[in-house]
C-alpha cells in the first residue's frame, strides 16, 4: 500500500522479487512441458475419436489425465471407460497439429468456436493417420505413433473442486486410468531386454505453453538409475 497527498491508501500493483532475481508472476496456464498424446475413446456410433492432450503423467502402471469436462472425450469415457494413449514424437508432429482446433462435439461450445474449433467426426481422416485394433480396449490404436497404452477408467473425480462445490459443474476432470496393454515400435527397445524402452531411441513430443518441443540428449548421469528397472514391479 502507499499513501498519496491527501492521506488516501491504494494498493500498488508490483511484482514480488526474490533475493536471487525471481519474480512472482500469474501465468493463465501452467504448461512447463508434458507429453504430447493422442488419446483414443469410443464414440456412440462405435467408432474412434482421436483428442490431442499433453496433461498427463504415470505411476506404475496408472495414468492420470486432466482434460475438460465439456469436451466429447470426457462425454466418451464416461459411457465407455476405455481409451488407449497413444504418444506421439516429433516425427508426427504435423498429424497431430492438424487436430489441434477440432472437436467430437457437433455442438460446439461458443468458447472453442470463438478459438476456432471446428466440429470433425473423423479424426483419423482429419489427421491422416491409420486406426489400429487394440487387444483389451475398444478404442482404435494409431499406427503412426511408437507407443501405444492400451488402458480401462478407474476414477473420474472433478478437478479443483471445492467442500460444497457442485462437482457437475466442474470444468476439468481427473481421470486415473489403468494400463492393460502396452505396444511399442521395436526400434524404441532397449537392446538385450525384451521389455524394456531405450531412452537415447525414444523420443516424446512435448508441450511447453501450447508450442511444441523435441527432447535433446540426456545432459547428466543419473543417480535413480541405478536402481534396476525391474525392482519396480
Amino acid at each position: 500500500m502507499t499513501s498519496t497527498s491527501n492521506g488516501t491508501e491504494h494498493a500498488t500493483e508490483h511484482a514480488t522479487q526474490h533475493p536471487a532475481g525471481h519474480v512472482a508472476v500469474d501465468p493463465a496456464i501452467l504448461y512447463f512441458g508434458t507429453p504430447v498424446v493422442l488419446l483414443s475413446s469410443t464414440n456412440d456410433d462405435g467408432s474412434t475419436n482421436l483428442m490431442p492432450m499433453s496433461s498427463v503423467f504415470w505411476l506404475g502402471h496408472h495414468a492420470v489425465l486432466g482434460i475438460g469436462a465439456r469436451s466429447h472425450t470426457a462425454h466418451n469415457l464416461r459411457r465407455r471407460p476405455e481409451l488407449v494413449l497413444n504418444l506421439a514424437s516429433p516425427a508426427v508432429v504435423t498429424h497431430v497439429d492438424r487436430l489441434a482446433l477440432t472437436t467430437g462435439r457437433s455442438d460446439v461450445s461458443p468458447w472453442k468456436a470463438r478459438a476456432g474449433y471446428v466440429f470433425t467426426p473423423d479424426k483419423f481422416a482429419a489427421a491422416s493417420v491409420t486406426p489400429l485394433e487394440s487387444a483389451t480396449v475398444r478404442p482404435q490404436r494409431v499406427a503412426e505413433c511408437q507407443v501405444h497404452l492400451e488402458a480401462v477408467v478407474r476414477q473420474v473425480r472433478p478437478l479443483g473442486a471445492r467442500p460444497g462445490d457442485d462437482v457437475d459443474a466442474a470444468r476439468q476432470l481427473n481421470v486415473e486410468a489403468e494400463v492393460t496393454r502396452v505396444w511399442v515400435d521395436p526400434a524404441i527397445r532397449l537392446a538385450g531386454h525384451r521389455d524394456r524402452i531405450d531412452p537415447d531411441r525414444w523420443r516424446p513430443l512435448v508441450m511447453s505453453f501450447q508450442k511444441f518441443y523435441g527432447l535433446g540428449d540426456q545432459v547428466h548421469p543419473s543417480r535413480l538409475a541405478t536402481i534396476d528397472e525391474d525392482h519396480y514391479r
